[in-house]
């Protein structure tokens, strides 16, 4: 292995990772620091006061929009402050799956439509409503799982509100200086870690495992296979290439596509979510936590994406 390779393999991709967690957390510090969670989070306020959740939830719903990293800050601050029990937390992380969708659906649709034509269309409605199915599933558990509020009351004060912009920017850097520590010594190991396990194979290695033992799938068409396989060992952009090129021959109606698609999906999500989620949520949350929330994050996800794919099945027969 070469100085060049790890630099372009590992040092590079990692300060980008550092310097890309950095500024979510002094983002969202300095969000936090004006008190202005409050006023964002009316955005998403229907659905937090239908879910028993606060204000904090609320904005980290609605500035994940945007970023992912500033949203997760937002949450992480306010466990540390405990001002977020784990349970909502764990819900809360949930809740964001909607807004991380729309973060990442210009990309998926404008990489689908070209290679698939018509059923890109299906397979990100398809995933939409399993975004949106998370989101009403966290609302529900909410309103089982936490304590009902007490609207008539002013929601709970939050240190530093009425700050000028000078504090307010002071207040972040002097939490970030105390949580940069913490940033550096898990992720860096952590990403440096999967970085040799994915340059050694050890991913190609499980991935080729998922593949060879895709005997359950007997329902696809043999030809959907191979989409299915190269969703799950390779990337994505690679199983719509096949797919694209099984649909001009006239091998695979769209139907089949949508449901070798969605078998990939969920087949290789848990493992990719691993393998990039991890390493920056371990510089954001404490590592044990960091793991539960990936862990029922994707454990949801692949329930309701199984459900969508289910009743395009039967609908689309």
């Amino acid at each position: 292995m070469t100085v060049a390779a790890l630099w372009h393999g590992l040092l590079w991709p990692l300060l980008r990772l550092l310097f890309a967690v950095s500024l979510g957390i002094l983002i969202g510090n300095f969000i936090e620091s004006l008190n202005w969670t409050h006023h964002v989070a009316k955005l998403a306020r229907p659905l937090v006061r239908l879910g028993r959740m606060s204000d904090v939830t609320g904005a980290s719903f609605s500035v994940a929009f945007f970023s992912g990293v500033t949203s997760n800050t937002i949450l992480a601050e306010a466990y540390d402050q405990k001002r977020l029990s784990r349970r909502e937390l764990v819900l809360a992380n949930l809740f964001n799956s909607l807004p991380r969708y729309f973060l990442h659906l210009p990309t998926v649709f404008f990489l689908t439509a070209p290679l698939v034509g018509a059923a890109a269309f299906y397979y990100v409605g398809i995933t939409l409503t399993a975004a949106a199915l998370q989101t009403l599933v966290v609302v529900l558990l909410g309103r089982l799982l936490l304590a009902a509020r007490d609207e008539s009351l002013a929601p709970p004060a939050v240190p530093g509100g009425g700050a000028t912009l000078r504090q307010a920017l002071d207040r972040s850097v002097q939490r970030f200086r105390k949580r940069i520590g913490r940033i550096v010594r898990y992720t860096v190991p952590v990403y440096t870690l999967f970085y040799f396990l994915n340059h050694y194979r050890f991913f190609d290695g499980a991935e080729r495992f998922l593949a060879d033992h895709l005997g359950f799938l007997s329902w696809l068409k043999p030809q959907s296979l191979g989409i299915v396989a190269l969703h799950v060992t390779a990337e994505f952009a690679a199983g719509l290439a096949a797919a694209g090129a099984l649909l001009d021959a006239a091998s695979l109606s769209v139907r089949d596509v949508v449901l070798a698609l969605m078998v990939g999906n969920i087949l290789s999500t848990p493992m990719r979510a691993i393998r990039h989620q991890f390493p920056y949520y371990a510089g954001i949350f404490p590592p044990a936590l960091a793991v539960e929330l990936i862990f029922c994050s994707q454990a949801l996800r692949v329930v309701t994406v199984l459900a969508g794919t289910v009743l395009y099945y039967h609908w689309s027969m």
